[in-house]
Order: C-alpha cells, then sequence, then structure tokens
C-alpha cells in the first residue's frame, strides 16, 4: 500500500493557509501515514467503518489542536485507506 497523502484544495483555503499550503500538507500526511502505520499493527477485525473512524482519530491525535479542529479529510478517501487495511489483514 503506498502511504496515503493528504493535497489540500487551493480553492478551500484562506491567504494565510495558501501561503502555509505546503508544510500544512506534509504535517496532514504525516499524521495521516503514521495513524495508518498504528492502525495497521493494531488491527484486531474491526469493520471497515470503525477503522475509518480510528484513523481519523488518531491522525487528529498527532496533531497540534488548532489543526486537528480544522482537519476534515474526504471520507471516501479516508475510507479507501480504511478498506486496505482490513483488506491487507484478511
Amino acid at each position: 500500500m503506498t502511504e496515503p497523502h493528504v493535497t489540500l484544495d487551493p480553492r478551500s483555503l484562506n491567504p494565510v493557509e495558501e501561503k502555509l499550503r505546503g508544510p500544512l500538507e506534509d504535517q496532514l500526511s504525516s499524521a495521516l501515514q503514521a495513524a495508518t502505520a498504528k492502525i495497521r499493527q493494531r488491527y484486531a477485525g474491526e469493520s471497515v467503518e470503525q477503522v475509518t473512524t480510528m484513523l481519523l482519530e488518531q491522525a487528529r491525535a498527532g496533531l497540534h489542536p488548532d489543526i486537528a479542529a480544522g482537519f476534515h479529510p474526504d471520507h471516501e478517501q479516508l475510507r479507501h485507506v480504511a478498506e486496505t487495511i482490513v483488506g491487507q489483514a484478511r
């Protein structure tokens, strides 16, 4: 599985967020990748939806609270990561 990567839509960013887009994408991607690795290691038969929720919670836990509060990844893309974790465990 390739590591998940977060890409922010520049049309949805304010000027400050746009200036910080690269480092912010890196930080969000890093948190999601760390969450993916942890969930993959701890996977114990949970459903795809449970793994999706676990990924989001774990990724947010790895971020500064202000950044975590604004981190709303695409549910379908996050679910795809969860499906991969569940599928690889079977």
